[in-house]
């Protein structure tokens, strides 16, 4: 369900489940007297458990550490492995292009000469980074003999010419790439995707008010890999032509890196990255991190403060040398505003000046490694102005100087450099580089189906008994790598309670459970009036979409009945107990802010819903009606995408309905030629790390087996066309057919929307429930 829906749902709710006069809880439950709306109560209570949990990750950070500072030596083997993890975390993770020089970017008509200054001359390049990546940039030559090589990032939004100083959009003691170049450095400054909107988009489908960034930063996230690792690719792949020209010159001259802003970021992590970079200027990105909700979401990086913070990359740094300069950066309210031929949805996200105090807490935190090592020199804290100046002052830049050629000192700046003729093709050259990653990333859809086929190949499917040995630990994995396994709840039930419906066939209860601090689990509960003592009786789990509400599932007057068909509400009458859950994919931003709170401590959405249901079997199991054996889920929509999520990971669901929602998942996430994909929407939560490697809805669907599973799709559907739906479930059909249980699964199509139709799936529940029709 949309935005628009929810609030006519809202209204509903106060008058359709208002707590009846009199009324007492249900046995063995305390009163219910929250006067909040429950869906807000709970994602509230989820977002300040999640911002609890980021400010309490900094002290647990050690756990995932075996430092060993006895040696260099030793200190460098004991976190090889959690830099692994880290570049990883950024996607760092395909084999570059071997050096074979850097091209020079030159034409019949044009050479590759950009501009010269007295010490040096600047030139248009290109080097290959991953098969159909190249980095685009200059070069800066000095005149004489090199005394170190460099590359230099910019911010995003700086060109490499601003920041050599071909032009004057960067202030001179800015531009660190002339002034790197005119004490003698060799230096190369790749072109940064940008945070324009122009190309976020598809000719195919259509164009947005995503920032380039965050465009690429989306597909991308489902296969594991990010913008960041991408264009931290490009630094290293800069360092490997570096190396090479070493080898060929016979030289061993020293590598770095130095960055602004969203360069800042890359210097830092490429530095963590590779141990050939010797030293790393980073100029107005390093502070405290557990803001980065905050941020734009092309800075969300899985793992990153479970295991991490900036703290924790300087340590991968240590002993070489990072010198950090906190300075103003060009600050980012949000995303582009919408134009006409470009659709909203951009996620909302500011970059703002680092507070200096926060620089300095995480340059505190970090201290102490270098301190053990013996090398507290090595790191080097300048505040610039109050932290609110010009990146690249004195003390900074010679301190960067001196890490990475030893002492000098700062010469005067010499005049800027001349421009001879723009490079070749420089006004076509973000378009290029945006064009890159997106198709680099296409390809990784397009093979993406063989990975998984590689990892699921572990669980032996050669009959029932093999499976159910060796699918627990493929279970396990999916929900550590791919949702995020919070550990099992402690807290006590403390069911509450209270009345709120009273129908010809059934009676409601609103209901309340404890999950964690905070986090509570909610929804209504709906027990025919024919119940009788002692009798057990099934149980369905009838799950709201997003922006639901339980109501949508049960009142035939709301707006929500053109989609659920008020299937929670025929179910009962048919005699089934039903119970529809409150889930947390609701309140727009104020849930989806909670993906960008847990995706950094290795969460999602799904960390949080898992245990909320775990719960809620808990506290079904328990009642005198119910069986527990027959607990069956239902879901639409967003429901549909919980039931190959949840009952999957809990084997107490006995049986899972997927309606409105199975489909080519991971196409659906990543594909930006299809105008089915939320590459183009507004729902910037969806996207799950690495799903394109680790499960599409196929092989989550497997993990229900032997529980019967069941696909409800309506051919009019938005979600997807028939033909990715019947190619995903056609790979379920044949894995249940080959286990002997081909009769435990079923797709019913019907010609109809985006709902609930209720005809072959109440079969289904009926079968299998073992409950007969009335």
């Amino acid at each position: 369900m949309r935005f628009g829906c929810c609030l006519a749902a809202l209204t509903s709710l106060a008058l359709l489940t208002s707590p009846a006069p009199g009324a007492e809880p249900l046995p063995n439950t305390q009163p219910l007297t929250v006067k909040e709306p429950l869906d807000q109560f709970m994602v509230n209570g989820i977002n300040k458990f999640a911002l609890r949990e980021i400010e309490e990750s900094v002290a647990k950070r050690e756990q995932y550490w075996k430092r060993d500072y006895s040696s260099i030596e030793a200190y460098e083997k004991s976190i090889a492995p959690n830099r692994e993890r880290f570049r990883e975390c950024i996607g760092a993770v395909d084999a570059r292009i071997p050096a074979e020089g850097l091209e020079l970017i030159t034409t019949t008509s044009q050479a590759s000469l950009v501009g010269r200054a007295e010490k040096f001359t600047i030139h248009g390049v290109r080097w290959k980074v991953l098969n159909g990546i190249t980095a685009e940039g200059l070069l800066l030559q000095p005149n004489g003999a090199e005394i170190g090589r460099m590359v230099a990032l910019p911010d995003a939004d700086t060109t490499p010419e601003a920041f050599s100083g071909l032009t004057t959009a960067v202030q001179p003691q800015a531009q660190l790439a002339r002034r790197l170049a005119e004490h003698g450095y060799q230096v190369l400054v790749p072109m940064l995707i940008s945070r324009e909107d122009t190309y976020s988009g598809s000719p195919y489908v259509r164009y947005t008010n995503q920032p380039h960034r965050e465009f690429l930063y989306r597909q991308a996230f489902e296969m594991g890999r990010h913008i960041i690792g991408y264009e931290v690719q490009k630094v290293l792949a800069a360092v490997d032509q570096f190396e090479f020209i070493n080898k060929q010159e016979g030289e061993t001259l020293p590598i770095g890196v130095a960055g602004v802003g969203e360069g800042g970021l890359l210097a830092l992590y490429s530095a963590a990255a590779d141990t050939r970079i010797k030293s790393a200027y980073v100029c107005g990105y390093f502070q405290a991190r557990e803001g980065v909700w905050e941020e734009p979401i092309y800075r969300n990086v899985w793992n990153l403060l479970r295991e991490f913070g900036d703290a924790g990359i300087a340590s991968l740094i240590a002993p070489r040398a990072l010198v950090i300069e906190a300075t103003s950066v060009p600050e980012i309210a949000g995303p582009p505003a919408a134009r006409e031929g470009h659709t909203t949805g951009a996620a909302p996200g500011k970059i703002t000046t680092n507070v200096l105090a926060s620089v300095r807490k995480e340059y505190d935190r970090a201290l102490p490694h270098f301190e053990k090592l013996k090398v507290p020199t090595q790191i080097v804290l300048v505040s610039s102005g109050e932290g609110d100046g010009q990146p690249g002052s004195a003390r900074a830049f010679v301190a960067a100087l001196q890490t990475l050629t030893g002492p000098k000192e700062a010469s005067a700046d010499g005049a800027a450099p001349t421009l001879v003729k723009a490079a070749w093709g420089t006004e076509t050259r973000q378009k290029r580089q945006f064009d890159e990653m997106n198709e680099f990333t296409q390809v990784l859809l397009r093979r993406s189906a063989r990975v998984r086929d590689t990892l699921w190949s572990k669980v032996d499917r050669k009959n029932q008994e093999t499976w159910a040995k060796t699918a627990p630990a493929m279970r396990e994995h999916v929900w550590q790598e791919l949702f995020g396994k919070l550990p099992d709840s402690t807290m006590p039930l403390n069911p509450r309670s209270r009345q709120v419906l009273d129908e010809p066939g059934y009676v409601g209860y609103e209901i309340m459970l404890d999950v964690y601090p905070d986090v509570v689990a909610s929804g209504i509960l709906l027990l025919p009036k024919d119940l009788k003592p002692g009798e057990k009786r099934p149980v369905v789990v009838c799950q709201h979409g997003l922006e639901g509400v339980p109501i949508d599932t049960i009142s035939r007057t709301v707006e929500g009945f053109n989609y659920y068909s008020a299937f929670a509400h025929e179910l009962a009458n048919r005699g089934f107990i039903t119970y529809a859950p409150q889930n947390p994919y609701r309140g727009r931003d104020n849930f989806r802010t909670i993906q960008r709170k847990s995706n950094p401590l290795k969460r999602s959405l799904f960390s949080y819903i898992i245990p909320q249901h775990a719960r809620t079997l808990e506290w079904l199991a328990g009642l005198p009606n119910v069986d527990p054996e027959r607990i069956a889920f239902y879901g639409l929509s967003y429901g549909g995408k919980t039931a190959v999520r949840v009952p999957t990971m809990l084997d107490k669901y006995c049986l899972s309905i997927c309606s409105a929602d199975y489909n080519e998942w991971v196409v659906k996430n990543t594909t930006t030629e299809a105008p089915y994909s939320y590459v183009f929407t507004m729902e910037y939560e969806i996207f799950e790390w690495n799903m394109g490697h680790v499960a599409n809805y196929a092989e989550l669907s497997t993990l229900m087996t032997p529980r019967p599973f069941m696909v409800e799709r309506g051919h009019f559907d938005g979600v997807a066309p028939d033909e990715w739906v019947a190619w995903e479930y056609s790979k379920v059909r044949r894995h249940y057919d080959l286990l002997g249980l081909g009769d435990k699964t079923e797709m019913e199509t019907f010609t109809g929307p985006h709902k609930i139709n209720g005809v072959g799936t109440y079969d289904f529940l009926h079968k299998h429930l073992k409950w007969p029709k009335r």
